[in-house]
Order: C-alpha cells, then structure tokens, then sequence
C-alpha cells in the first residue's frame, strides 16, 4: 500500500522516526534497504548561525540517498524558520517536515520542539510561515507533534486542524504527551481522533516494536502508516518483519547471523565515512551496544568495544563477535518486544 505526500508517492507505510544522533544517513539508508518506505532526517536548527557547523552539515548530508529527501527542522521563530526551510530546500530537501514532537529539554527549555504546543499561536505561526515559503518550491509540509503538553492540556486535534487548513499535507502524532516524555505507555485514542478530524495522512509513532502492535495501532487509529523509532535500534530488519506480516499475517523467520554481521560491518564502514575516524569509532558504539545487548555475551562485548579506539579494530572486532555467535547459531534469537527502553534515548532528539 502506497501513500502520497505532495507529489511523492511513499513505498509503504512503515516510517523511520527522525531520531538525532541516530536517524543520520547511513542509519536511514540502512532501514531503507530492510524495508522502511520512507525516511525523515534528524532534526536540524533553524539558528542560522549553526548551520556550517561540521554536526549540522553531517545531519543535513544526503548523498547517495534514496527520494524523497525529507528534512525536520526546528525552532521558535517563524522567519527563522521559513528561512531554514528554504536553505534546505535548496540544499535538496524535497519534503520539509517541523518538529513539534520532541520532549528534550535542550528543546523545550527554548519553547521548540513540543513545548509550541503549549503556544497555539505562535505554533501556527510558525508553520503558516513555512507552509508559505515552501510552496513556490512545490515543496509539501509535514509535521510531527504530540498529543499535547499535558494530560490537562492534550490539544493534538484542535492543533491538527489548524495545521491542515494552513497547508500542512501529513501529521504524525506520538501517542504521549511532552510531559510524559518517553515515560509510561503511548495511547492511541487520541491519534484516532486526530485521523477523524482532518483530512490528510495520519502517522501513528509510539511503542511500536513488534509486527503484531503495528497491524493493532493501524488497527485502532485508522492512520494511514506508522513510525518506528527506537525499536530499530540494533533491529533496523524490522521494517521488512513488520511488512512481511501486515501482508501474510505470518512471521518472517529471524534474519542469518551472517547477514546481521555483514549489515553491521557494512553501516559501520559508511558511518567511519560520514563523521571521520575519531568521531565516527565513538558514535558507532551506541549502534552496536543495540545490536549485541540481547545477545550471548552481548554486554561483556559491549563492555570491550568500547574501549577501543579506532575503526579498523573495531570491525575486527564486531566480525570476530558475529562469526562466534554464528559457531553458535544459525540466525539471530526470537526478537522478544523489549520493555520501554531507558532514558538514553530521551536525549536523542535534542537539537543543537
């Protein structure tokens, strides 16, 4: 099933979530190629005077990669906002999506992020104005917010209308409010009622970690895709798992350990390309930490890895672990839906 945003037509339904410090372009371009329709950046400042920094020019790089090139922006100024949506636009984004999504303090404590959702106004300020710079670009808007800042204050489907009369063309909602953070359980009852007040595509995100809570979320809000964030994390083969299954109703098997270790070792030589040696070694470990951290052994490895310093040594050895754990087993284990993760991630959506 394909979905149409503007005038890009989606693969499918199954959505990376814009995660920064994760959802960079070796990481998109992997979840692409297991199964993901479609991919957003992770967030990038509207602040001009950080846009030629070396962070935010890795987070805006998109070479090689797949259409449509979906770029997040965030930020509290309308003009400011409007001009770094046009600053990407030029740069190839070719849909621009805002953040009103992420709890982070880093974000919040400046009014960006989901805490505009605490400010009506200025929020459809901001997105009027964006809307307004994109279209002579032919470039569509999405946005991603919560269900609200509170349990007191959940105005995700006021918001949602406002937003599509001002032109936004796809909403996706996370199913808890700023003030839950990434803490307790998602609900869908609101992003249902979001899906019923407007017209354009609704994204459900939020706890989706198996195939089986995918077909019930689409099930129980009617939206029209789902995002999956950290539930990728070291699992990226998701998204074909979760295809596989709201097609057949079955089970993909789980993937080879060989091709787990031949994905890995591939996503890292990419990730050593984009961000140098030096940075590129220490970010790579999150990535594999995920990876190994239900496995064999996965935390004393993970305990070892991260100790070494530089690229070639580490993909010696991530391939030693991986050839062990294929003298063990054929495929990966069961994949089990994790409990909420811990709050490591809560930071992985703060903008510069």
């Amino acid at each position: 099933m394909t979905l149409q945003i503007g005038t890009h037509t989606l693969e499918n339904r199954l959505f990376v979530a814009p995660m920064a410090g994760v959802t960079d372009r070796p990481f998109r371009m992997l979840c692409r190629e297991l199964g993901a329709g479609y991919a957003v950046s992770e967030m990038v400042t509207s602040r001009k005077e950080l846009w030629n920094t070396l962070k935010t020019s890795r987070r805006a790089n998109h070479d090689g990669e797949p259409g449509p090139i979906a770029v997040q922006i965030a930020g509290t100024d309308a003009a400011m906002m409007a001009e770094a949506a046009v600053y990407n636009i030029e740069r190839g984004a070719q849909i621009i999506d805002i953040n009103m999504g992420c709890p982070a303090k880093k974000v919040c404590n400046k009014w960006a992020g989901s805490a505009l959702m605490r400010d009506e106004p200025l929020a459809l300020e901001i997105v009027q104005a964006v809307v307004d710079a994109a279209q002579p670009f032919n470039v569509p808007v999405t946005l991603k917010m919560r269900t609200g800042w509170s349990e007191e204050h959940r105005n995700a489907v006021k918001l949602a209308r406002d937003f599509e009369s001002a032109g936004v063309q796809m909403l996706t909602v996370h199913g808890r409010t700023r003030e839950q953070g990434y803490k307790g359980s998602a609900e869908y009852d609101t992003i249902a009622a979001v899906k019923a007040a407007v017209r354009v595509p609704v994204v459900a995100n939020g706890d989706i970690r198996s195939p089986e809570k995918a077909r019930d979320v689409l099930a129980a809000t009617g939206a029209d895709a789902v995002m999956i964030g950290r539930a990728a994390q070291g699992r990226p083969w998701i998204f074909r798992e979760v295809s596989h299954f709201l097609a057949t109703g079955t089970h993909l098997a789980p993937p080879l350990v060989a091709e787990v270790r031949r994905l890995l070792l591939d996503h890292l030589v990419e990730h050593y390309a984009l961000y140098g040696e030096f940075s590129g070694v220490r970010t790579a470990r999150k990535h594999i930490g995920w990876y190994v951290r239900t496995l064999p052994d996965g935390e004393a490895f993970r305990a070892q890895m991260n100790t070494i310093e530089d690229s070639a040594a580490q993909l010696r050895a991530v391939g030693d672990y991986f050839n062990g754990l294929a003298d063990r087993m054929d495929r990966m284990p069961v994949h089990q839906a994790a409990e909420e993760l811990s709050g490591e991630e809560e930071a992985a959506c703060a903008a510069d």
